[in-house]
């Protein structure tokens, strides 16, 4: 049984270890001896664990998409109006820009590696698929848009978010600009 929690606990702290690195410094500039020292294990575990370097950073793909999915969705129930969630929806990608933008580094950093990466690809599109799924069935489903009529609510989906991730990529790149943050403000024009 201690094997086991032993085991868990290795392979957790070499994904965190991953995830921080990539993170930090980037996929390209990150190599498994950097993952290993992070975490405190000798490189070999990483192979074992993972078999290779694509293995471990499939791992944390998943892992950041899980955390993606988990916090957008609470955020968007926390709310019982779709006006009120889109703006909760809203506050969450400003505070991510403000408190954890390495959670969007990362995202973006396995998003470019997807268009070259079959393992990658597959794993990301489902994660945007997700995102849109949620804002439609949250926000839009049963929301009266009237001067955005014609448009499916899967079409505005898309819209809104890669409005959302277009912004935040645009803040990360230009972290001085003060008016970027608050174009996600921009979006409640949408919802009045």
């Amino acid at each position: 049984m201690a094997d086991e929690t032993d085991k868990l606990n290795q392979s957790e702290k070499i994904l965190l270890a991953a995830s921080k690195c990539i993170s930090s410094r980037g996929y390209a500039n990150v190599s498994l001896r950097d993952i290993a020292d992070e975490a405190g294990v000798v490189l070999s575990q990483l192979n074992y664990y993972y078999k290779n370097k694509e293995g471990l950073f499939t791992e944390v793909v998943k892992m950041m998409i899980g955390k993606y999915l988990l916090e957008i969705e609470e955020c968007l129930t926390v709310e019982a109006f779709p006006k009120e969630r889109a703006l909760s929806l809203i506050k969450y990608f400003r505070d991510l820009l403000k408190y954890n933008p390495e959670l969007f580094k990362l995202l973006y950093d396995f998003t470019g590696l997807a268009l070259w990466t079959p393992a990658f690809s597959g794993l990301l599109s489902n994660l945007f698929k997700e995102l849109s799924n949620m804002i439609e069935k949250y926000i839009l489903n049963n929301l009266q848009i009237k001067h955005l009529k014609g448009y499916s609510p899967k079409s505005l989906s898309r819209l809104i978010l890669g409005a959302m991730f277009g912004t935040a990529i645009q803040v990360l790149l230009d972290d001085e600009e003060e008016d970027l943050p608050e174009a996600l403000n921009a979006m409640q024009i949408l919802f009045e």
